[in-house]
């Protein structure tokens, strides 16, 4: 079982147990921003998403120290947005009980749902804590925001800053990451084999198998887009290997399970375009303003899916769907005709919307 699994399991019986034991904070009012904690769990599209924030926060209170508790698995995010001055890991025992021990004058927990992480904001030592007021959780914050399940999700986010008087003004459209210099570097070595062709980007993966649209009907775009000259470049960890060959056949170049996350993100942005479903890496492609064609069927594109004419949302809308909520997605009784019903040609014409020129030597 996945630790994230255990997780889930674990969180309502955390909550019903654990949650009444601890008393609420005394209100309290936000005049000091020299030392914010930021609280992200879970997965990296999330924490892509908190780069705006936190590039708002920084430019509100510069001299403001803002460290990020937030796991391994998405740690790596972080790297690529340079206002961070320290993370911690709380699956790493010395870095979460150094984040019990230090004194913070904010703590921002950005879940939106399970109720660890609001228990973990409520023992962090912090006259202000701000939250999601999504379930009983709310008792453990001084500021309760609402949350809007079918609000863009970065706008969520920009809303736990009310408290702090930060301006929520932000362009969806704009790039907020930026690569460290030796990823940079690394992904120009690994591009090579292309002798600077233009390519596109395909993450065939996703958190779930749910969310996957399947290694086949990638192929089938790489082979239209090495028809009208494009190379393919597929990235992803280990377990999207297999999918990689299969999808750049001889033309392409699968560096899946090559790269750091930061490797990836220098990778994508030197490319015309990313192909993804709903998936964390989709959200780094937007957040280095690469144009993207992505795919929802179970999730809510509303919430999740990148904004503005540069990135193409292909949905089908099924009555059914979203059926996705909180991390959590019920049985498929149909199949998830929502997502495999997309046709390798919807992705090539989408494609055909964003890169209306043929492609040039960089």
């Amino acid at each position: 079982m996945r630790k994230a699994d255990l997780l889930k399991i674990l969180d309502p019986l955390a909550g019903r147990l654990l949650l009444p034991v601890l008393s609420r904070p005394c209100p309290n009012t936000a005049h000091d921003f020299r030392r914010i904690l930021i609280i992200r769990p879970g997965g990296i599209g999330d924490a892509v998403l908190l780069a705006s924030p936190v590039k708002l926060i920084k430019q509100s209170y510069p001299d403001t120290h803002i460290t990020i508790l937030a796991e391994r698995r998405n740690s790596g995010t972080f790297t690529l947005i340079p206002q961070v001055d320290k993370v911690l890991c709380y699956d790493r025992i010395g870095n979460f009980v150094q984040a019990l021990r230090d004194y913070y004058d904010v703590v921002i927990d950005t879940e939106q749902w399970y109720r660890l992480s609001a228990m973990v904001a409520r023992l962090v030592r912090a006259p202000v804590k701000i939250g999601f007021d999504s379930n009983e959780r709310r008792s453990m914050f001084t500021h309760c925001i609402p949350y809007d399940q079918n609000a863009y999700e970065a706008d969520n986010f920009l809303a736990l800053l009310e408290p702090l008087g930060v301006s929520v003004k932000c362009d969806a459209g704009e790039a907020s990451l930026v690569l460290p210099p030796q990823s940079v570097s690394k992904a120009v070595e690994l591009l090579k084999p292309l002798c600077s062709d233009s390519f596109v980007v395909i993450f065939p993966g996703a958190s779930i198998q749910e969310k996957r649209w399947g290694g086949r009907r990638f192929c089938l775009v790489a082979k239209r887009l090495a028809e009208n000259g494009y190379k393919v470049v597929v990235v992803g960890g280990r377990e999207e290997w297999a999918d990689g060959n299969m999808i750049v056949g001889g033309g392409g170049l699968n560096l899946a399970g090559r790269t750091t996350l930061a490797e990836t993100a220098a990778v994508i942005a030197r490319s015309s375009l990313m192909i993804s479903g709903d998936s964390g890496v989709l959200h780094i492609a937007a957040g280095l303003g690469i144009p993207t064609v992505s795919l929802f069927g179970p999730s809510n594109a509303n919430k999740w899916a990148p904004k503005g004419e540069r990135h193409v949302v292909l949905n089908h809308h099924l009555p059914c769907s979203p059926c996705s909520k909180f991390g959590s997605m019920p049985s498929c009784p149909i199949d998830l005709s929502c997502i495999k019903d997309i046709t390798p040609d919807e992705v090539i014409t989408a494609i055909g919307r964003l890169l209306s020129q043929p492609p040039e030597k960089k």
